[in-house]
């Protein structure tokens, strides 16, 4: 089992990191990044079929996840603007 830093870390790590941290990762310690990380994700992923928004959704998901992977590094639970309140893993 990873520890929760690292879990927090590997799940903002593409779909297969997020993946990885839920199944062999921290998942009780780690659950607000690992909730943050399948949000933006996600919002990426739908985004990316909207071509209208597909520019401003890019840009709100790129940012979001650097500062979600910083704060995962600094061992910080801050959420990220907008996505952040979206609450997917309870």
């Amino acid at each position: 089992m990873m520890s929760k830093k690292t879990t927090d870390i590997v799940a903002y790590i593409t779909w297969i990191g997020l993946i990885v941290a839920l199944l062999v990762g921290d998942r009780q310690g780690s659950r607000f990044h690992m909730n943050q990380a399948l949000v933006i994700w996600l919002v990426g992923s739908v985004g990316s079929f909207l071509p209208v928004i597909w520019v401003v959704t890019s840009i709100l998901c790129f940012i979001c996840w650097v500062m979600g992977l910083v704060y995962a590094v600094r061992g910080e639970e801050k959420e990220v603007p907008i996505l952040g309140k979206i609450k997917l893993l309870h």
